[in-house]
């Protein structure tokens, strides 16, 4: 009897080595996944060498980490991802070498990988320029998290620094040691600054910009020397002029050069100025190596140094390897970005190298604005170049190619000067790429609703996050009245969501209450400032800390209340002390007087009856309001959306026609809601007769007095719509007065819309005045005992924001301009003397405007 033969042994799945993990290896994993080439499906072993301790993240956001970004929230991998693919990944083994006749790959560890596929996402590596001195110690480049880590320690100790490179990174890395405190120099060999972005003029704006930010520029200059102390150290650097430079610490960012020498170990091809030479399919001269991003020389002839193109020939690769068809021929080099708080932004032949081409320009020194785009003669859009004001990029760049609905010049001149025209993304075709770094067009982000949907699905604005705007324009203005794309509920939905369930935490009502696609992610600047105000106003109620820096609270601020004053447009900040009803004894003027004189602070009277001092450093105010609340004063919330003040006139105590103390109910009121946070600032003011000398009926709610009492009017507003107040009630006592406001306030509170004033609000509301009258004094929902009850929660818990903070050491830690430096202050922030006082010093430099020059045929 035949002795039956066993069935083979199952096929093992084909095994995939990546060699490195950086932004587009990761993006290249991801391919794997969707295209299900992975462990998890039985179709694929793969295996990540990866040189760095941490998986990939975010290098174009590196510079964040110095402004408070975590390594962790930096990271461009979500937590599971390589579990649940079953994607093998080794940090700090990094590829050694690899045998092509074997098919295998040697990590440093030792251990060996057989491929049949290997894919090299290398990158790239930073050119440093062969100079004598460029290895001694002091002396970075600006490339990986680690490189940040090393260079912040070491400006510890530093006062000056220097970059050499006035390219995209290296302003980053300018940006990066302003911000640690040091006197900082930028040196670039080219004659402006961002010479492959921008042109002359671009680059002429872009150097009046930056050096009004404190930072030294040096062009069309190259290092000669690093030169080094008798300890080895920087103490400076010698240049191709002749002229020196002292300095503690050099950050090299000239450029950067593909990483191929794995390439050329095995016996690759690579180009004659490096870059592994791939075909349109991104395969390398062996068709079982792929090589992917910076490291790969394309079959263009380009190596490309962003992340879009990347990203591009990852997916291109994945694809391949999947079994489908795929190619790379080219990118678009389309670069928007924000440097040192600059928008810069160059597209399509940004230098006009085209023949024939005309530039139409717009110019602006004082503003360090310029716009240019570059036009063929038959109108059609080639591409430009925008320093300052980057509005228009996410129209103006998928638009390149084609000839515009609308005469150039419109598109570059402010407005009252001809332009701009409202050139929407609504008139792009649906083929258009709105996101370059992932490749997705206007067609397929209309296929989504919401922000995160797009971003889940698309990953369009995950990138360099250029694009979110433009998204925002396209996605459809639907029934859906939530918040934003992170909440499907209304601000006061969210509200009593809040109120109810008692919760406490913007993560916690995220993860319970989000859209699904929001939930675990971050949120967005529409939805965190708005639960933090709700939350803030319901503190007393739901448990939640009052204090709003403590905690996750700080987070979810807006720019002003993270320290707890107004910036103002120099980088200073003002001190608003509180003066209820306007009323100040001698004893504290004088002490205003002597903290104004002693700290340099500007000084002026407000037409809030509040006196301003504007001028003071972000590490002083911590000292200013300790004096100041030692003397009896406390914050007076310029900076909160909250209670400001309540005006009042002298009434009946002074003055002879006064019929009512309008001083001590102006007192009263203000000190009973002081730091009652809001959806929007809230203003208020006493008259104590019908002449209104204090304003009242412009305020959101305004008391004027009368024989019988006190006249209650609501929804008034001054400012750039004014609105005069509605009369609620009329002839009210002390107690009926306080009552109604206790009530209309927090029915406000917990039905407006974020960011809505009270006028807005009660013209908005379904019934208008008679509907807000009917629930407020006539309780027609059984509301009234519930709001009232939620004021006297705050009046029972407010405590002063700055009496607090100054007995804390450890809120006090958040007052410094550089962490790394708390004593020192901030250089840019300077002043010039006005009227024997100061003013801020933002003199800048002053050029020749250059003229508008419009296309033949077009109107002028």
């Amino acid at each position: 009897m035949p002795v039956p033969t066993p069935p083979p042994a199952p096929a093992s799945p084909p095994a995939i080595v990546v060699v490195g993990h950086g932004m587009v290896g990761q993006r290249f994993l991801e391919g794997l996944a969707e295209r299900g080439l992975t462990a998890a499906a039985g179709t694929a072993r793969v295996v990540v060498l990866c040189e760095e301790p941490r998986p990939a993240y975010d290098r174009v956001r590196l510079t964040s980490y110095f402004s408070g970004r975590t390594a962790d929230e930096l990271s461009l991998v979500e937590p599971g991802f390589m579990e649940r693919h079953g994607f093998e990944l080794r940090l700090g083994d990094p590829a050694e070498s690899v045998d092509r006749a074997a098919r295998t790959v040697t990590a440093r560890s030792g251990e060996v990988f057989a491929y049949d596929t290997l894919v090299l996402a290398t990158g790239s590596y930073p050119f440093v320029p062969p100079v004598p001195g460029r290895d001694s110690e002091g002396c970075f480049v600006y490339r990986t998290i680690e490189d940040l880590l090393a260079i912040e320690a070491y400006a510890r100790t530093a006062t000056t620094g220097a970059v050499v490179g006035g390219g995209l990174l290296g302003l980053e890395a300018a940006g990066a040691l302003k911000g640690l405190g040091l006197d900082t120099h930028v040196v670039e060999f080219a004659p402006r600054l961002m010479p492959v972005q921008v042109d002359e003029g671009g680059g002429a704006a872009l150097l009046r910009t930056v050096e009004d930010m404190g930072l030294t520029v040096h062009t069309g200059v190259g290092t000669q020397e690093v030169t080094v102390g008798e300890d080895g150290s920087v103490t400076g650097m010698t240049l191709s002029d002749g002229s020196s430079l002292a300095t503690d610490l050099v950050v090299f960012s000239a450029g950067v050069r593909p990483r191929d020498q794995l390439a050329r170990d095995c016996g690759l091809a690579v180009g004659p100025r490096g870059g592994i030479v791939v075909d349109e399919e991104c395969r390398t001269s062996d068709p079982a190596v792929f090589a992917i991003g910076e490291c790969a020389l394309a079959s263009d002839g380009r190596v490309y140094g962003l992340v879009a193109p990347g990203y591009e020939m990852a997916l291109t690769a994945a694809e391949v390897i999947a079994g489908g068809r795929a190619a790379f021929g080219g990118a678009d080099l389309s670069t928007k970005l924000k440097l040192l708080g600059v928008d810069v932004a160059s597209f399509g032949d940004a230098h006009g190298t085209a023949d024939g081409c005309l530039d139409v320009v717009y110019a602006d020194a004082r503003a360090g604005v310029y716009k240019k785009l570059v036009m063929a003669a038959d109108g059609t859009l080639l591409g430009g170049v925008l320093v300052g004001d980057a509005e228009q990029y996410g129209t103006l760049r998928p638009m390149t190619g084609t000839v515009l609905p609308v005469a150039p010049e419109q598109l570059v001149l402010p407005a009252g000067a001809g332009g701009p025209v409202a050139l929407g993304p609504s008139a792009l075709p649906d083929e258009a790429v709105i996101c370059s770094c992932h490749n997705v067009t206007k067609g397929t982000i209309r296929a989504h609703t919401t922000l995160p949907e797009v971003k889940k699905c698309t990953k369009a604005g995950t990138g360099c996050g250029s694009c979110v705007r433009t998204i925002g324009q396209l996605l459809p203005r639907s029934r859906d009245t939530g918040l934003c794309g992170c909440f499907a509920y209304t601000r006061s939905e969210l509200y009593e969501i809040v109120r109810t369930l008692g919760i406490t935490s913007y993560a916690e009502l995220l993860d319970s209450h989000g859209r699904e696609a929001a939930r675990g992610g971050d949120g967005c600047e529409v939805c965190k400032p708005t639960v933090g105000s709700v939350i803030a106003s319901l503190a007393p109620t739901v448990g939640a800390s009052g204090y709003v820096l403590d905690g996750e609270q700080a987070a979810l601020q807006d720019t002003n209340d993270h320290f707890l004053a107004n910036l103002q447009r120099n980088g200073s900040y003002s001190i608003v002390p509180r003066i209820p009803g306007g009323e100040i004894t001698p004893e504290k003027l004088v002490v205003i007087g002597e903290v104004a004189r002693d700290f340099g602070l500007y000084t002026k009277i407000t037409g809030a009856q509040r006196i301003d001092l504007l001028g003071a450093r972000v590490d002083q105010l911590p000292l200013i309001w300790t004096r100041l609340v030692d003397a009896g004063f406390e914050s007076g919330h310029a900076y909160g959306k909250s209670l400001r003040t309540v005006k009042s006139c002298v009434g009946r105590t002074w003055c002879r026609y006064g019929v009512q103390d309008s001083v001590r109910m102006a007192i009263d009121l203000e000190l009973r809601y002081r730091g009652l946070r809001a959806p929007h600032k809230l203003k208020s003011a006493v008259s104590g007769c019908a002449r209104e000398c204090a304003e009242a009926r412009g305020k959101d709610f305004g008391i004027i007095a009368t024989a019988g009492g006190w006249n209650l009017y609501v929804g008034g507003n001054g400012g750039a719509t004014p609105r005069h107040a509605d009369l609620l009630a009329q002839d009210l006592s002390d107690a009926e007065l306080v009552r109604l406001i206790d009530r209309f306030l927090m029915f406000y509170i917990r039905t407006a819309d974020r960011l809505e004033r009270t006028s807005a609000w009660l013209e908005r509301v379904d019934g208008g005045l008679e509907h807000v009258r009917d629930v407020v004094v006539h309780d027609s929902l059984g509301l009234c005992d519930e709001l009232e009850r939620l004021m006297a929660d705050h009046v029972r818990g407010y405590r002063d924001e700055w009496a607090e903070t100054i007995n804390d050491p450890e809120r006090l830690r958040r007052f410094v301009t550089f962490v790394n430096a708390p004593d020192m202050p901030d250089p840019s922030v300077r002043f010039v003397p006005e009227r024997d006082q100061v003013k801020p010093d933002l003199d800048i430099l002053a050029g020749p405007v250059l003229a508008v020059r419009t296309l033949e045929g077009t109107a002028s």
